[in-house]
């Protein structure tokens, strides 16, 4: 997990920065931010992720089209997607799921919840031992 890199997408500077904020508990992860999903398919077009965190509204391109936009690209397809919404449905839950992501967490966010998920998705194997 050390040196991993993560794309955070959300409009909101503020969740931005919560999440961000977040995630600095988790030693040596490099963190990138965008303010939408066409930012977001810009930073993925320069340079390789180990892990993408996305909001589901925002403007230019919601969270669920950069989901299943990423899921058609080879080099992403594998790619672990947590989707941040406040958008607690069952419906759309299953929807971010069904379009690729791996995980989905309802706003307000709770920290410890988001640690534990990161902690999964970039490093399977040590949730084995």
């Amino acid at each position: 997990m050390n040196g991993a890199k993560v794309l955070v997408v959300d409009d909101s500077p503020t969740m931005r920065q919560l999440i961000i904020f977040a995630l600095q508990r988790l030693p040596g992860l490099r963190i990138t931010e965008a303010g939408d999903g066409v930012a977001a398919l810009k930073q993925l077009s320069g340079e390789k992720y180990d892990l993408l965190l996305t909001d589901i509204n925002m403007p230019m391109m919601d969270g669920l089209k950069l989901v299943g936009l990423i899921r058609k690209d080879a080099i992403y397809a594998k790619l672990p997607i947590i989707v941040i919404s406040t958008e607690g449905s069952n419906l759309t839950r299953e929807r971010a799921i069904a379009t690729g992501a791996n995980e989905y967490i309802t706003k307000p966010l709770q920290t410890t919840r988001l640690i534990e998920v990161v902690r999964r998705l970039l490093d399977p194997e040590a949730q084995l031992s």
